[in-house]
């Protein structure tokens, strides 16, 4: 589905998007679309999910003619949708490729950080259990089997550790979520490096895999000597458990708005101009380590100026009144440096 200059013939195969792919409605009629209506349509991580249903909502009542949809598909197929010249963005947290960029004519800016945490299902332990990126890599490894390991217990002192087997879930794949975790643990272990690498679709040695962070998040909530990784939001609505994560100054950190944003200006500041890959294992004392933007792909020249007007709006809000909202929900907004370079690059695309 490509981009035409026949806005009637691209709205049409817009709609057929919409009533094949969207959950959210039953029919296209259920949108309550008119004729003169124009949807922008993102797809993507299920990372930012939440994000963009809130979005979603509040956008849409400002707007009685525009309306902003989006479909969790996973961010390697958000990449492959946008670069195929389907719909309006992609979203994911992984960095695109030079062929990405090249061939699909794409470029991708941050929207928000979001930070990765460790979560687990571990009865009588009221703690908050710290752990190193080697032994995450450890354990997704196959080789720390269970809680009451001597690799767990010297980071945990004190801690009274069940003699209980580890169950552990991950994502499968052409996850963002994945990304940004092996980025991480590539990082903190030469041997995960070797043997798995930063990868959206890692080829994990153990775990059950969970489809949806929400699905990740509900497992190990259900599942006594589970552990897990997801956006830190995901952890704080389903009241679950997460770890502290040991980064590079030394220090146990968990994911936080401020310690997310420490990570940022570790890597951003004075110029904010990066807008880097990569935030993980960043230095600084209070920076958290598996941090990541969560990202928007866009295409570099669009052949219908209403809908590039529009996304230039939707994407203009959401780096003014939308990071306000992401806040709320647990997300970490950009710096204002980072959100006014941003804009510039938006500016520049209409």
């Amino acid at each position: 589905m490509q981009y035409s200059g026949d806005t009637g013939r691209y709205s049409f195969l817009f709609r057929g998007l919409l009533c094949a792919l969207i959950f959210i409605a039953g029919s296209c009629q259920s949108l309550g679309l008119s004729s003169d209506s124009l949807v922008l349509v993102g797809a993507g991580s299920t990372v930012p999910l939440p994000l963009y249903r809130k979005w979603a909502q509040e956008y849409n009542n400002r707007h009685t003619n525009v309306r902003l949809e989006y479909l969790p598909l996973g961010t390697s197929e958000g990449i492959r949708q946008i670069s195929g010249g389907v719909g309006d963005f992609g979203a994911g947290e992984v960095p695109l490729t030079a062929k990405e960029r090249t061939e699909g004519r794409l470029i991708q800016l941050p929207v928000m950080l979001i930070g990765i945490a460790p979560i687990y299902n571990l009865p009588g332990v009221h703690h908050d259990l710290r752990f190193s990126g080697d032994l995450l890599a450890q354990i997704y490894l196959g080789h720390v089997k269970k809680w009451d390991a001597p690799e767990i217990a010297r980071l945990n002192p004190g801690v009274s550790l069940p003699q209980v087997p580890i169950k552990v879930v991950v994502r499968p794949p052409g996850k963002g979520t994945n990304y940004v975790f092996t980025d991480f643990l590539s990082k903190a272990s030469a041997q995960f490096r070797t043997q798995i690498g930063p990868s959206p679709s890692p080829s994990w040695p153990v775990g059950t895999p969970a489809d949806l962070s929400s699905d990740m998040a509900n497992k190990v909530k259900n599942e006594p000597g589970a552990i897990g990784y997801v956006e830190v939001q995901y952890a704080l609505r389903g009241n679950i458990r997460y770890g502290l994560v040991l980064n590079s100054a030394g220090r146990f950190v968990k994911a936080s708005r401020e310690t997310m944003t420490a990570a940022c200006e570790a890597v951003e500041a004075p110029q904010w101009d990066k807008f880097s890959v990569s935030l993980t294992d960043t230095p600084g004392i209070d920076s958290y380590p598996i941090t990541s933007f969560t990202f928007v792909y866009l295409r570099t020249t669009s052949a219908d100026s209403a809908r590039a007007t529009a996304l230039a709006d939707l994407l203009n809000w959401i780096f003014s009144d939308g990071q306000r909202l992401g806040s709320q929900l647990g997300y970490s907004e950009l710096p204002e440096p980072l959100r006014d370079k941003a804009k510039m690059i938006v500016k520049s695309r209409r």
